[in-house]
């Protein structure tokens, strides 16, 4: 083996050119190293005191989040909606919620975002709409084109004559996914609330209608969209009961296979055809790339085909990769956190973008999943990763979930109102009440105060979208490595430019660490970026061969004198690593 490196060494050394032309490099389109920010509009900023976040509240905030280095806004659903499952049943697709404002605080909010450089994307929902939609009272009632806008069955008879479901399909959120109709003596089919019909995509004039619904937005400025719970889109023809999981309680979700109501092939297909209009929009507006992000919980095979087709087909830009969340709890080994990153990076089709994401609006927050001693770290880990970072708001402050209320959903906790100040409700609102309540811990977790600190999570959060705005970050190499049973580290590399190490320890002991193993590192390092927990600090000289961790240490490091590698040193190296690892 040893003369096989040689051989490649010295062959990377007199060849050069052939390695530029191995790893060339090329300009990535914005959303390749966007840092995303993620606004849930309810709890972000209340601008007219009602208690409930708007959308001239996310206008003026907007500097704040340039000023943290957001690239990107996912912003949740806006549109009209009776607000059962908080916005994500639509009753108008091309509208803006009452509390939220209205279309011309929608076209404001754009205006200042473009002005400011970021992009605003939107969360599409569509494999259902409100019952409260008037294409869904018009389909009750039989009224053409909408008598078969959404799935209908005249389901079963008991043996007292009474309907019953068609078949044994359970909600999202527990219970028959059925629901009668007396006025039109028909069962429609529900896969989350009842109060949120499935559209029928074997329809050709529902993908129709969809399809206008985003280039009614895409005219009104949008970047994108998040194409929410997509794999539930079809379901079988034949209605077919489910096989049960051998798990699970009955009438749960849990105790079912989904294997005839999610992860449909013809699913891909509609998300080819809607690849086609972003796409289509862009070259006719002659615009940067407008994209999609799919949200599937899905295995990995189903996930990685909303990248493409067999054949190479565009599907969406992204699909949401959750492995941070679902797969790293506050006891998993950082064996098991590279199974994830690599499991990621090893599988996607060539060419294509990685995402990062460690919280949202259906998981509970960093802080409280794993620890607020991880924070720092989590924020580290996402931001230092190649591709795409997406941030839940509050993240960058470490909000925390808050459960000593009565809640009506189980997902509110981390929803709570954005905590911008120390005044009266974090500074979310002026008036006398807030949606949800406020967490108690705000008067010391909140921006304004880490703002001002020398050391905060805010602080830390804008060195590291700082760093991703370098050409190392964006563009360079990658190489990850186990350097002990509680630490790992990668590198990130990129000819005549700044060599960066990235190391962590996901525990709670101290730790001593050799990175010689990097073979392209120098025998010291300068600290560009560490976390509150750390007792390091920006400016501080490393030595490489027994770096001293601390619990939950998060270190951003930099090799001394830029550690300017040629590109055929460059890839002499990481081959190297790989074969060393």
């Amino acid at each position: 083996m040893w003369k096989f490196i040689v051989i490649l060494f010295i062959s990377a050394t007199f060849c050069a050119s052939a390695a530029v032309e191995v790893r060339r490099t090329y300009d990535k389109q914005w959303y390749e190293h966007a840092t995303f920010y993620q606004v849930y509009p309810r709890s972000f900023k209340d601008n007219n005191g009602d208690g409930v976040g708007d959308l001239p509240g996310i206008t003026s905030k907007l500097e704040y989040l340039q000023s943290i280095g957001i690239n990107a806004i996912w912003l949740s659903p806006c549109f009209q909606s009776p607000m059962v499952d908080n916005g994500y049943d639509v009753s108008d697709f091309k509208a803006i919620h009452d509390e939220f404002g209205t279309m011309a605080d929608y076209e404001q909010m754009i205006s200042v975002a473009n002005e400011l450089g970021i992009k605003i994307m939107l969360d599409f929902v569509p494999n259902h709409s409100s019952d409260k939609h008037e294409w869904f009272e018009r389909s009750i009632r039989r009224e053409a084109p909408y008598t078969d806008f959404y799935v209908w069955h005249d389901g079963r008879r008991d043996e007292g004559g009474n309907p019953v479901p068609p078949n044994n399909w359970v909600s999202v959120f527990g219970g028959p996914a059925w629901t009668w109709v007396a006025e039109r003596g028909q069962f429609y089919l529900h896969q989350f609330y009842p109060q949120q019909p499935d559209l029928n995509y074997r329809n050709p004039r529902v993908l129709e209608e969809m399809k206008e619904v985003l280039i009614f937005w895409m005219e009104r400025g949008a970047a994108g969209f998040r194409l929410d719970a997509i794999n539930h889109m079809f379901e079988s023809p034949g209605f077919e009961d489910e096989p049960l999981s051998g798990w699970g309680e009955p009438g749960t979700y849990d105790y079912l296979e989904h294997v005839h109501t999610k992860d449909l092939l013809e699913t891909y297909d509609v998300v080819e055809q809607f690849r086609q209009v972003v796409d289509n929009y862009a070259e006719e507006h002659q615009t940067e790339a407008k994209i999609l992000m799919t949200e599937a919980y899905a295995n990995l095979t189903f996930t990685m085909m909303f990248y493409q087709s067999d054949q190479g087909v565009p599907r969406a830009h992204m699909p949401f990769n959750f492995g941070l969340i679902n797969d790293v709890h506050w006891d998993t080994s950082v064996r098991r956190i590279k199974e994830k990153i690599d499991e990621w990076l090893d599988n996607m089709p060539p060419g294509h973008t990685p995402n990062w994401v460690a919280g949202s609006h259906d998981h509970s927050r960093v802080g409280s999943r794993l620890g607020v001693e991880r924070i720092g770290l989590m924020n580290t880990l996402v931001l230092t990763l190649p591709g795409t970072s997406i941030t839940y708001y509050g993240e960058e402050i470490g909000m925390l979930d808050f459960r000593d209320f009565d809640f009506w959903d189980s997902r509110d906790p981390n929803r709570t109102p954005m905590q911008w100040d120390d005044s009266a409700f974090a500074g979310f609102t002026s008036g006398s009440s807030t949606w949800l309540p406020v967490h108690p811990g705000y008067a010391t977790r909140n921006v304004e105060l880490q703002s001002s600190q020398e050391r905060s999570h805010l602080q830390h959060y804008k060195q590291l979208t700082a760093l991703r705005k370098l050409d190392t970050f964006a563009y360079g190499d990658f190489l990850f490595k186990l350097l002990g049973e509680r630490v790992f580290g990668y590198i990130r590399v990129l000819p005549n430019n700044p060599t960066y190490l990235m190391v962590f320890n996901f525990h709670n002991q101290e730790e001593h660490v050799d990175l010689s193993v990097f073979a392209s590192v120098s025998d010291s390092l300068s600290v560009v970026s560490c976390p509150i927990e750390s007792s390091y600090k920006p400016g501080d000289i490393v030595g490489i061969d027994n770096l001293q961790l601390g619990p939950y240490d998060a270190l951003v490091l930099k090799a001394s004198g830029g550690n300017l590698l040629s590109p055929a040193i460059s890839l002499f190296v990481l081959v190297l690593g790989k074969l060393l690892i």
